[in-house]
Formats: structure tokens, sequence, C-alpha cells
């Protein structure tokens, strides 16, 4: 574990900090009432100022407008949050136990290209052709099908599975148990009551910085790639149906589902368990709240929902009625109101 001193912290950060504590040790993060004298700790917001009395770490990351509210030692920045979503990456030690070899039990295509310092777990697959660029990182379990391309330190977590001809672009995350790759549900009926099934074509093109959740389905595409764009992040047990692009720096929660086709713009968010029906198109800089299921393109930026929260069984049953009702009193209005007008 590396540990840091104030000093270091603070110039990492541009941090302004009392120069008489710029000695004390730091040796982790932790949150704000749990944090001890050897951690650092931030405040998100106004709601947990109540927490500042009693805090016990060794120093806390504040704006300059919250620095009354603190007596203790502070590093003062304009945004704690992003400072310690910076911070978080000194302190990450998920890779220290990592080995930069091919493990014994992993078996490697004679013609698979492996680039320099690129570790491969145990029970790792590389099938043929593929190329693993250098400094990346192929876990345990993994396949990595034919002709597959991985950019330079990405990192493909214990079990996941990349189909063939996918391509993944340089720093790059894929957690466990994702399946990248897979065919599209794409079926024509045959005339005789049955399917003919439409053999998927295209691949998966993913680009650079991209995160993608574990246990998420990213489907290929059926003539075309399916693209996920640079800076995208995906959450767990998201699926992501053939064709789709995803533009640059978007941002989807889990469960989400996207049918085939659907093109989402740049920065664009999408909350939990939202749903999406295929061909459509969303433009940039649109912000769609949980559990909205989406049926039209959207072609203005701005916040979309749809649904309602949840409520008391008695009064949801009750207005379920007047839902079903809505076409018949609709209709009675627009009666009402003609004959009001002749």
């Amino acid at each position: 574990m590396t540990n840091y001193t104030l000093r270091q912290l603070a110039d990492y950060l541009s941090a302004e900090i009392d120069a008489s504590n710029a000695g004390l040790v730091i040796t982790g993060i932790a949150g704000l009432a749990a944090a001890k004298d050897d951690q650092i700790t931030f405040l998100a917001g106004a709601a947990y100022l109540k927490h500042l009395p009693a805090c016990k770490a060794g120093a806390v990351i504040l704006r300059p407008a919250d620095a009354e509210h603190y007596s203790g030692v502070k590093l003062l920045v304009e945004n704690p949050y992003l400072a310690y979503a910076r911070l978080s990456k000194l302190f990450d030690v998920s890779g220290d136990t990592i080995q930069r070899s091919v493990h014994a039990s992993a078996v490697v295509a004679s013609d698979a290209q492996i680039g320099a310092n690129v570790s491969v777990g145990a029970n790792a697959v590389i099938d043929s052709k593929a190329v693993i660029a250098d400094d990346a990182i192929i876990g345990a379990g993994c396949y990595i099908g034919a002709d597959v391309l991985i950019g330079a330190r990405t990192r493909i977590a214990a079990n996941a599975s990349i189909y063939h001809g996918v391509v993944i672009g340089d720093d790059s995350l894929l957690h466990s148990n994702c399946v990248i790759g897979a065919d599209g549900f794409g079926f024509a009926p045959d005339g005789e009551g049955g399917w003919c099934k439409i053999h998927q074509l295209g691949g998966v093109t993913i680009g650079n910085r991209v995160e993608i959740g574990a246990s998420t389905t990213i489907d290929r595409g059926a003539l075309d790639d399916t693209v996920i764009c640079d800076g995208v992040k995906i959450d767990d047990q998201v699926h992501i149906a053939h064709n789709c692009r995803i533009g640059e720096n978007s941002a989807i929660a889990a469960n989400c589902g996207l049918a085939g086709s659907t093109i989402i713009g740049r920065n664009c968010t999408l909350a939990g368990a939202v749903g999406i029906v295929g061909h459509l198109e969303v433009t940039d800089n649109v912000h769609i709240t949980g559990m909205t299921m989406v049926t039209k393109s959207i072609t203005v930026p701005g916040s979309y929902s749809s649904g309602s929260s949840a409520i008391d069984t008695r009064e949801w049953r009750k207005n379920a009625v007047r839902f079903n009702q809505l076409n018949d009193i609709a209709s009675r209005v627009k009666a009402l109101e003609s004959d009001r007008n002749k």
C-alpha cells in the first residue's frame, strides 16, 4: 500500500492546504463518518454537513465556501466529489497482485499476438489471430475469440467472454462475466409457424476509456458493427442489442435495455431500468430518469421521464382503473366541448 503526505495529495489535486499540516501521512480514503486520523475524506454536499463535527479524519476535502464549518485539517477545492474520484486512483490496490506473465494453464493460439508486459490469467483462452496490445490484462477464465483486438492497458476481468471479431480500444475496463459479441436477437418468420435465424455477420467496436459492468451483454451487429464510443460508462446487467450506437461519454445505469439499432448521442445519461424501443434516436445531452420507457425518438436535449413513483397499493388500484377509463373520459370531454361551442 502506498502512503502520501497531505502536501503530495494537495499538489496532485491543485488544492489549497495549511502548510503546517503538509507533512501529515495519509494511508487511505474513507467515508465522512468512518474515517480515521490517518485517512482522508470529503464533503459531497450540504446534506452531510451534520457529520463534520464528529469527523475524526486526518483531513477533509471541502469547498472553500464550506471551510467555515470545519475546524480541523482541510484541503480546499471547488469540486470535492471530483477530487475524491481522482484520489481513488492513488489508493486502488486491485492490480497489486497481478502477475505480468502468461499463466501456465492459459491456452494461447500459436498465431495470437501478445504484447509486452501483458498478463494472462489462469485457464484463460486466447483464440486464433487475436491481438493483445502492450500492458493489457486478461483475467482468469476469460475467453478471447478469434480475430479479437484488445488495446493497450485494457483490462478484461475474470470469466468475461469476448466473441470473435470484437475490437476494444485502449485503457478500457470490462468486468467479470460480461459478454461482448453474442448474436443479436434476429429471426425471420419462415411462413410455416417457425423462425429462420438471421446470422449476425457484424461485430462490436468499443472505443477507448470505456467501462462495462459485470454481467452486461453487448450483441454483435447483424451486418454493421454495434458501436460503443470513447468514454462510455455502462453499469452491471445492461443489455445492448445489435447495431446500437452509444455516443461519446454517455453513461448507462444498471438494468437498462436497448433494443436493436438504438442510437444514443453524446453526453447522455440513462438511469436504472430505462427501456428504449428499437430503431430510435436520442440526441446529445439527454438525461432519462429511472424506469422510463422511451417509445419515440428524442430530438431536443433535456431531461425525460415516464411512469409513476410507488404509492399505496389501494390508491394505485384506483388510479389503474381510472387510467383505463381515460380514453372514454377524453371522448366525453371532447363531446361536451363540441356541444358548448355550437
